[in-house]
């Protein structure tokens, strides 16, 4: 497949916001996604997702047939998967270390270090069924559960493409009763990310990655229409977050806003931030591609998309510095921003060397292999 560089770049960008997001007291944490649009990271990473799901498995179903697509997606979904139990294990256990060295962290519950310590299979087995969710990988959980749909979901939607997008908008109506029946610890059940709203993103993602030259060209008449619509709805997004920031004299003003865009729901994805995001990707792959394709070409847009490319390496490593930068930044008084931020830069430069090493793990492998035998 041909890797669009510049969003491997946005996906490398999401990770890095999902990872300082995450860091209570992160500097660079007030200038992620989230602080200037109605959506946030979660919502780019599970579009992009979406996106490669519906670009690759067009290529595989054409040059190889929808019986081998469906085997690799299935077993797509169990690498999610075991991404998911082993990221959570490890996480736990650097939660344990960190706290036997009396480093205290808040940006996970530090109760899953007693739970892996006192019965760590018990501990995976929890979150392997997903009864148990530990924060920092519930969007991973959600993946999973997207993901393992795919095999069924993409021939439906590649034959009857309408029909599906109405079955998919029916189902999120009634996502908030359908999640609260799946079981969990969560005293309230179900998951945070729920499934039954979030697949009409990931799904939106995929059609747009399956259909994208026919939706062009549908569209292409009301252009920049859709072009002006799509910038009122990010500037009307942008000037609502802002205003949080001015306090009491603009909370009037705010509420009145808030009044337009209805309930802001993320945990069930509400129609303010779906349609925050779908205007995004419009300007995106419009306006702003050729502009992207610039930003990805530059020494920090070449770091961001091999982030991108580490794929679920990239997440789990983003989750277990998302820990360690908190229990350092907790360490630094609060008078003390700059060193904060230089936890900041080095958690990001760490993320991006990891998923460089992954990505070039061949070439290391075989590197030391050779050094071996002339040893």
């Amino acid at each position: 497949m041909n890797r669009i560089n510049w969003l491997d770049m946005l996906r490398g960008y999401a990770l890095v916001c999902i990872m300082l997001d995450h860091m209570p007291v992160s500097v660079l944490s007030k200038a992620t996604l989230t602080n200037f649009a109605l959506f946030d990271a979660a919502e780019l990473f599970v579009l992009l997702s979406g996106f490669l799901v519906g670009l690759v498995w067009t290529q595989v179903a054409r040059r190889d047939g929808v019986r081998v697509a469906q085997k690799r997606f299935l077993w797509r979904s169990f690498q999610v998967w075991r991404a998911m139990v082993l990221g959570a294990v490890i996480m736990a256990l650097l939660s344990a270390l960190l706290l036997h060295l009396g480093l205290r962290h808040t940006a996970i519950w530090n109760e899953y270090a007693n739970m892996v310590t006192e019965a760590p299979a018990v501990f995976a087995a929890a979150v392997g069924v997903m009864w148990m969710q530990p924060n920092l990988l519930d969007v991973l959980a959600l993946y999973v559960v997207l993901i393992a749909t795919v095999p069924l979901t993409m021939p439906v939607l590649s034959r009857w493409p309408v029909l599906f997008a109405l079955a998919s908008a029916l189902l999120w109506t009634v996502a908030e009763p359908l999640n609260a029946m799946l079981p969990n610890q969560r005293r309230e059940g179900g998951f945070l990310f729920n499934p039954f709203g979030w697949q009409v993103l990931f799904f939106a993602g995929a059609a747009i990655g399956m259909f994208r030259q026919q939706i062009s060209q549908r569209l292409a008449p009301y252009a920049r229409w859709i072009t002006v619509a799509s910038v009122i709805v990010l500037a009307y997004g942008l000037a609502y977050d802002m205003l949080a920031r001015f306090g009491a004299p603009a909370k009037p003003l705010r509420d009145a806003m808030g009044g337009l865009l209805g309930p802001i729901d993320k945990w069930s994805l509400d129609e303010a931030r779906f349609i925050s995001i779908m205007a995004a990707s419009w300007l995106a792959a419009t306006v702003l591609s050729q502009p992207l394709e610039r930003l990805a070409d530059t020494t920090g847009g070449r770091a961001l998309a091999l982030i991108g490319r580490g794929g679920l390496w990239s997440f789990a490593v983003c989750v277990w510095l998302s820990v360690l930068g908190d229990a350092a930044q907790m360490l630094i008084p609060n008078e003390a921003a700059a060193m904060r931020f230089f936890v900041d830069v080095v958690v990001i430069l760490a993320l991006w060397a990891a998923a460089a090493l992954w990505m070039n793990r061949e070439s290391w492998i075989i590197h030391l292999t050779r050094r071996q035998r002339a040893s």
